[in-house]
């Protein structure tokens, strides 16, 4: 960019200067060119007022050529001479000189010359008698074709005042009029009058100086306007590739370096490592749920809340080159800090940063940023390879709990890979239709009846066996591939739930918030009732908060949509987030799951019995059905009851498996008419039940 600038401001340069020279030259012509026109007028009408005198001595100069004897005309007397001499009796010029006299006594005629015409013609003058005039080689003319132009200008007009004018310009001390008398007579003689042109210019000084002052300032004011409009373009222009060099090198919105000056200032500072024999080390840093930021508060917000992160990353690596590389996510180059100590002391203080309140129009956001270290230790590593281990442990960072960093490791090159295998497998796995649904069953605690299932996930991999979907589901979340996976659990729960023997059992799938998409999945909802046939009032679809917090008034419509055909909603892992509560006002589930964190330690921790004896009075006040996950023990299931729960789900009750296995185990505990409940009241299960591994996360997006 900067070679054409250089080159522009050449060429703006020269026309400049061009414009000023033609500026220039056009005030001197004009200067030049009014002063002789008002010489030529100047003269004539000094001449004008004598034109019959002279009219007089022509004649009787005329006449003494044809007859050379001496005569009188007018009081003048005349003497014979040649006719071929242009010089002018003396007391011939007298008179004339006299004509032209000033009150001082001083004539402005210098001299005079009369041409005859020649001998063989009537019309051609006499080139010899203009050849002896001595004017020019005197030197009282400065222009040797003042003469010439006189003479040629007769044969246009009878007078002719010619001042003494060189091709540049410059005007010498005299003047020449020529006057041919208009009277017929191919006989009379051309009058040169050599006359005083100073006198002229020196009276016509005042006026022609104002003249050209007044052409000059228009012309100056002209130059001066263009030369602004000009400048103002080319100012404009300066700036605009200014602020495009600035755009090719830096992010708009928060000013700091992209990332082509980052990895330009990368791969210089690994060789300048190499050379020296020094260390360097790169942070990735990722905003964390920055989506649900802007989602929630609106991109303006989110515009905001990224200005102030950069100026927190600015204020903590202030030494140190910081830049964003892409809508969240930002890099920091350490060169003069090269030690793990210093570097993982710099990762927490940026974390630490985090923790001072953010506040945009009014409202506080959470900064939480997950940052992956990596470092070069020897002049082998490349620009590439550095930010690929920073961006592996920025994974794991992020797959750690957020808001917090992690050093990249060597065993994260076969996590790394061993992603890579299971993405390209499920791509795989989609094509050629590798999965399958196992269910849960869900029973009653009143009355012990068999439900419902809840349909969960399992990936039967050709060479591995079944995968279980903790493995596979976040990295199906991670490239986008959740959506279609979803779909299918969705498509199939209700197509083999519509071809169940027992209509009467409900079937629920989870739908995690990577593959809700408000406006859409409500369709995929009802496609799939279409499709299947399956009674809407059969299907219950699971969500988690996490989904409401990310866009709460699209995600609260399309759930609305979905109940409204008569399918049940219900909310997943109840207790596990800080605003369960609040959604519960936003949206009137049909059935609130408790979490298994709770179940867990029901009966061994007074606090958690509160917490459950709490969700399921407040299912009772809101008659909202409640759902306890994880159940693996007879005490378990006893506190549930005393406590009021409506479902139970868990290992006691049957692991994910067929349907058919689990309606020919139904039911799973015989009627207990003694104690009034339907499971046992003592436990008769002396063998402990293996943990809970397949319930982490239920159908398409979990377990």
């Amino acid at each position: 960019m900067a070679d054409p600038l250089a080159r522009k401001s050449i060429v703006v340069f020269f026309i400049s200067m061009s414009l000023v020279m033609t500026l220039a030259l056009g005030v001197y012509a004009s200067n030049r060119f009014l002063t002789h026109w008002l010489l030529v007028r100047g003269l004539e009408q000094t001449f004008l007022p004598h034109e019959k005198t002279i009219d007089t001595i022509l004649t009787a100069l005329a006449d003494e050529r044809r007859s050379p004897v001496p005569q009188a005309v007018s009081g003048l007397r005349l003497s014979a001479r040649p006719a071929s001499e242009p010089q002018l009796a003396s007391e011939t010029l007298t008179e004339i000189k006299a004509l032209f006299q000033h009150k001082s006594g001083i004539s402005d005629i210098l001299d005079a010359a009369v041409i005859f015409p020649a001998q063989t013609t009537n019309t051609a003058r006499s080139e010899t008698g203009l050849q002896q005039i001595p004017w020019t080689r005197d030197r009282s003319l400065l222009s040797p074709d003042t003469l010439t132009r006189a003479v040629a200008t007769l044969d246009l007009n009878s007078l002719a005042a010619v001042p003494d004018m060189t091709w540049d310009g410059r005007f010498g001390h005299n003047a020449v009029i020529a006057y041919r008398p208009e009277t017929g007579d191919t006989a009379m003689p051309d009058l040169l009058l050599l006359t005083r042109q100073s006198g002229q210019l020196s009276s016509l000084s005042p006026l022609i100086l104002t003249i050209s002052a007044a052409i000059g300032g228009l012309c100056l004011t002209s130059f001066l306007f263009a030369g602004i409009l000009l400048w103002m373009r080319f100012h404009d222009q300066v700036t605009t590739n200014q602020d495009i060099q600035f755009l090719a090198h830096h992010d708009a919105l928060t000013g700091l370096p992209n990332r082509a000056v980052f990895n330009a200032r990368l791969t210089e500072a690994l060789r300048l490592a190499q050379a020296k024999a020094s260390n360097i080390g790169v942070m990735l840093i990722d905003v964390d749920k920055f989506k649900e930021v802007n989602d929630t508060h609106g991109h303006g917000t989110g515009d905001v809340f990224l200005q102030i992160v950069s100026e927190r990353l600015k204020a903590v690596f202030d030494t140190h080159l910081v830049s964003r590389l892409s809508g969240d996510e930002f890099a920091v180059l350490l060169t003069s800090v090269s030690d793990p100590a210093r570097m993982t002391k710099l990762a927490a203080n940026m974390n630490a940063a985090t923790k001072i309140p953010c506040i945009i129009d009014g409202k506080e956001i959470k900064i939480s940023l997950s940052i992956g270290i990596a470092r070069a230790t020897d002049g082998s590593w490349r620009a590439s390879r550095l930010l690929h281990c920073a961006d592996l442990a920025l994974y794991r960072a992020k797959h750690s709990g957020r808001s917090t960093f992690s050093w990249y490791t060597p065993e994260l090159d076969a996590d790394a890979q061993k992603r890579k295998e299971v993405e390209a497998g499920l791509v795989k796995a989609i094509r050629f239709d590798q999965f399958k649904l196992l269910y849960q069953p869900q029973y009653s605690l009143r009355d012990g009846r068999l439900k419902g299932y809840e349909a969960l996930i399992r990936w039967d991999h050709p060479t591995k066996g079944t995968i279980k979907p903790d493995i596979f589901i976040p990295i199906a979340e991670d490239t986008g591939l959740i959506e279609e996976i979803g779909t299918w659990v969705l498509n199939n729960a209700c197509q083999e739930a519509a071809l169940w023997e027992d209509k009467t059992r409900r079937v629920a799938v989870n739908v995690s918030p990577a593959q809700f998409i408000a406006g859409e999945t409500q369709k995929r909802v009802a496609a799939a009732l279409r499709n299947s046939g399956l009674d809407p009032r059969r299907l219950e679809i699971e969500v988690t908060e996490n989904l409401l917090i990310s866009n709460t008034d699209a995600v609260i419509g399309t759930l609305r949509e979905i109940h409204e055909m008569g399918v049940s909603i219900a909310m997943d892992d109840f207790g596990t987030g800080y605003s369960s509560l609040s959604y519960l006002s936003l949206f009137p589930f049909d059935k609130i799951k408790i979490d298994k964190t709770f179940i867990q330690n029901l009966g061994k921790d007074a606090s958690t019995d509160a917490i459950v004896t709490s969700i399921v009075g407040l299912g009772r006040s809101l008659d909202v059905t409640i759902t306890a996950e994880g159940v693996e023990t007879e005490e378990q299931a006893f506190l549930l009851s005393a406590a009021g729960c409506d479902l139970v789900q868990g290992y006691m009750f049957g692991k994910p498996d067929s349907v058919a296995s689990h309606e020919a185990n139904f039911p799973a505990f015989r009627l207990n008419t003694s104690g009034g409940l339907w499971f046992p009241q003592e436990r008769t299960r002396n063998t402990p039940q293996a943990p809970n591994e397949d319930l982490q996360r239920p159908a398409s997006s979990a377990t």
